[in-house]
């Protein structure tokens, strides 16, 4: 096969691994992703104000921060294979949790166990891609994974919310753990051992203080964790009370709320290869700040509606959604190049961290601004969070700017050395 073939195709067991990666994500995505649409739900069935619900989404994100960087010390030492089943089991078991919660306090626990273990997989599932894959390759991988976000759009939040209307708020939960177990089967049939950056691994690399705090010294690492935080800061703080929004300023019924996510995912199916594909195609950065520039508009337009046609709804949630992915697919992409392989797995878990911390900080502020005055009514101040989050985008692209003259430079200067045959043979 020719150097330009190989980067346009993926062997079989190339195409093995992006879905036991997107399998995996799947599950950890709509757990986290399901909060949401269930806000109005619980607000009503646990008697909480906005406030107390931006809780229990940060209180994941807070717990996956702090777990993510002590984890980050261990990450490069031992097979990614193992350290991923050892994290997907414990996030498992914080979901049962969630399953079972009988009242506001149980589950702010269940969230803080769920989230001390599910906030390290997105980590360990980076560093796997960034280890089996070209940087040639990895927007097209990233769209990919990206994908279990869209298939949770399209089948599990639609199901989620019909299992929470059908038979309660715990139902989406219970749900998430049994796929999660075939998830786990499917990891250690099929995965084969991840270990090629041990051997690479120095002798201060081996103390996990001593390698976090190498990590944390090094000026473009420290840059990237900034860009990225802001790049979920922005993002985030939407999120949260979006489904409220929806229901409670834009009148749309509980009945009609998992046609908006089913119909969005659906057509992200299609939009995420896309994405990856042009970001590999034409520039990781040009395809970011295009998606920025439609992602700041379509959230002024979506932070301004009133009550709205639901056809009108689904087309502007599918062009956000759309913006969105244009600037987290390349984004990702590009922050796999900045790590040296040996510190792949601790850049990768500090970078989730404070991609679920910002998030955490994100939902708090979000509930600390919108007001709702009255069970059921309408939530206030939604479009500040709307131009907060366009200022943040906006800012995100000479930051990433920066990341990507660096990338580009080392990428000319010092080809990384391949080891993407490992995912082939």
């Amino acid at each position: 096969m020719t150097p330009q073939a190989e980067t346009k195709t993926f062997t079989p067991y190339q195409v093995l691994v992006i879905a036991i990666l997107s399998f995996i994500q799947f599950t950890v995505i709509l757990d986290f992703m399901v909060i949401a649409p269930l806000g109005a739900i619980l607000m009503n069935a646990m008697s909480i104000s906005p406030a107390q619900f931006g809780w229990v989404v940060s209180a994941y994100a807070f717990s996956a921060g702090v777990s993510g960087l002590l984890a980050a010390g261990f990450a490069d030492r031992f097979d990614r294979k193992k350290f991923l089943l050892f994290f997907y089991a414990g996030f498992l078991i914080g979901t049962f949790l969630c399953g079972v919660a009988a009242d506001y306090r149980f589950l702010l626990i269940a969230r803080i166990v769920t989230g001390l273990f599910g906030g390290v997989i997105a980590s360990v599932s980076l560093a796997i891609v960034t280890d089996l894959f070209p940087y040639e390759k990895r927007s097209r991988v990233m769209g990919f994974v990206q994908m279990s976000f869209a298939v949770s759009q399209v089948a599990g939040i639609p199901l989620g919310i019909y299992l929470a209307n059908a038979f309660g708020w715990h139902a989406p939960f219970l749900l998430i753990l049994a796929i999660g177990v075939i998830a786990g089967g499917v990891i250690v049939r099929w995965l084969r051992p991840v270990d090629a950056h041990i051997a690479r691994e120095s002798a201060s690399d081996r103390n996990a203080i001593a390698h976090l705090k190498k990590t944390l010294s090094q000026f473009l690492y420290r840059k990237a964790f900034v860009t990225t935080a802001l790049l979920t800061l922005g993002g985030f703080m939407m999120m949260p009370f979006s489904s409220a929004y929806l229901v409670n300023n834009i009148a749309v019924t509980q009945a009609q709320l998992p046609l908006v996510f089913l119909f969005t995912g659906m057509a992200s199916i299609f939009i995420l290869p896309m994405v990856g594909k042009f970001s590999d195609m034409i520039g990781k950065f040009r395809i970011f700040a295009v998606g920025t520039i439609l992602a700041s508009v379509m959230v002024v337009i979506f932070t301004h509606l009133s009550v709205t046609p639901l056809w009108e709804i689904v087309v502007i949630n599918i062009i956000l959604f759309a913006g969105i992915m244009s600037r987290m697919i390349p984004a990702t992409a590009l922050m796999t190049a900045v790590p040296e392989m040996v510190d792949r797995g601790a850049f990768m878990s500090i970078n989730s961290s404070l991609q679920q911390i910002s998030g955490g900080v994100a939902s708090i502020v979000a509930g600390a601004i919108i007001v709702q005055h009255a069970a059921n009514g309408p939530l206030e101040h939604y479009d500040l969070l709307g131009y907060a989050c366009v200022a943040s985008m906006i800012l995100c692209i000479g930051l990433l700017y920066g990341i990507h003259r660096h990338v580009e430079q080392k990428l000319h200067h010092a080809p990384q050395p391949g080891i993407a045959h490992t995912a082939g043979e």
